[in-house]
């Protein structure tokens, strides 16, 4: 059974009809009547990268937590996610398997999986269409109901990692044109107040990575400063000496003491500029020609020491084709201190800042066997310059 192309606009428009918690449900009725499919379930990536979690038609016709947790590695929901192309497989048993990425603009959401009586290379271009459909179908559910969350939840979280995680943006990656950048956070047992942040307007990209002093929910709440300070000064329109300084005068004003390391980034898209602040934080690393070299930056005093006058604006050089990675001090503490994220950021050269990112905090988990003594964060990004003619940014897979 074939699906017309006019059918995909029916799917959206079914979807917008549902109520959010039952999308996924009729989403899922109307491919198994469309393309002639057995059975579909969506499987959704968690947060650390490391799992998939299946949610049936049921499932979320009924809002029930599932057990269906699938260790990622090795298995071909990685491959799907990884590659970001669709999958055909062979299923005696209950037709063709296919699966497709589901995924919106980098932000790889999790997978499509079908069974189908037949294939033709036409339905599989549909699946992969469907697909993509279906990745804005989720972001824009997800603003109203906790389907999502607890989709990409496999462990309990604390108060602290609640206020923590509510902190970050909602998508963990984002492509344009001009760049590609991927985040991750991989929290202590002791949450300890790292964030980032990222948002791209219409002539700038804004990064930002932070590390507040300090544990569990006194650290997330000077995180909250911290973040909401800064989000707050740049959605104002405020230049980057005032952003930072807005930042800093929160944590005085109510910081209780206490500070926070972090650097805050704009990058103008046309490539004419990039530009840094850097509040005693730990060096960006910089990969070039395959060389990785720790960027020089003047340090001023983290935000909230009393002492530090205006903050410095300092000159970033940011070229096509370089590599830029922000992180923590928690990359290189304790057990992880001698970690060597030069070579491995050498050694996944090739990789998309996804698997990056992955990497480096998967290094530190190990180092650390599981149980890291700080938050360690990374923000990956890859600048291409201004935009390029022919460059595909479809499934967020091209690097």
């Amino acid at each position: 059974m074939a699906c017309d192309r006019m059918g995909l606009a029916e799917l959206l428009a079914a979807a917008e009809d549902a109520a959010p918690v039952d999308s996924l449900d009729v989403v899922a009725r109307n491919l198994r009547e469309r393309f002639g499919a057995r059975y579909v379930s969506f499987l959704f990536a968690d947060l650390a990268g490391r799992r998939v979690v299946r949610v049936s038609e049921e499932a979320a016709a009924q809002h029930k937590r599932g057990s269906n947790h699938i260790s990622l590695a090795g298995s071909v929901y990685d491959e799907v996610l990884r590659g970001q192309q669709l999958v055909h497989m062979r299923d005696d048993g209950q037709g063709q398997r296919v699966l497709a990425p589901v995924t919106n603009r980098g932000d790889t959401i999790g997978v499509l999986e079908l069974f189908l009586p037949q294939v033709t290379p036409d339905l599989l271009e549909q699946v992969e269409e469907a697909a993509h459909a279906l990745a804005y179908i989720v972001v824009t559910d997800r603003r109203f109901t906790d389907l999502y969350h607890w989709g990409q939840r496999t462990t309990t979280v604390s108060l602290a990692a609640e206020i923590q995680r509510q902190l970050l943006p909602s998508a963990p990656s984002c492509e344009a044109a001009e760049f590609a950048l991927a985040c991750t956070l991989a929290p202590a047992d002791t949450i300890a107040g790292d964030t980032y942040d990222y948002a791209l307007d219409r002539h700038t990209l804004h990064l930002s990575v932070t590390d507040a002093m300090g544990h569990d929910v006194n650290a997330s709440l000077m995180a909250t400063l911290v973040v909401n300070a800064s989000r707050g000064a740049r959605r104002a329109g405020t230049d980057l000496v005032e952003q930072a300084r807005q930042t800093h005068q929160a944590l005085l004003d109510h910081g209780r003491g206490t500070f926070v390391t972090g650097q805050m980034l704009r990058i103008a898209l046309d490539g004419t500029s990039a530009q840094l602040v850097n509040a005693g934080h730990p060096l960006p690393l910089r990969l070039r020609d395959d060389t990785v070299d720790e960027i020089q930056l003047h340090a001023d005093l983290p935000f909230g020491i009393a002492q530090q006058g205006p903050y410095r604006v300092q000159d970033l050089d940011l070229r096509p084709g370089d590599r830029l990675i922000l992180y923590t001090d928690g990359m290189q503490e304790g057990p992880a201190e001698n970690l060597d994220l030069p070579a491995l950021i050498g050694g996944t050269a090739t990789e998309h800042p996804r698997e990056v990112v992955h990497a480096l905090t998967t290094a530190v988990t190990d180092a650390c066997n599981g149980h890291l003594p700080d938050d360690a964060t990374v923000l990956c990004l890859d600048w291409h310059g201004p935009r390029l003619t022919g460059r595909s940014t479809h499934t967020g897979a091209d690097t």
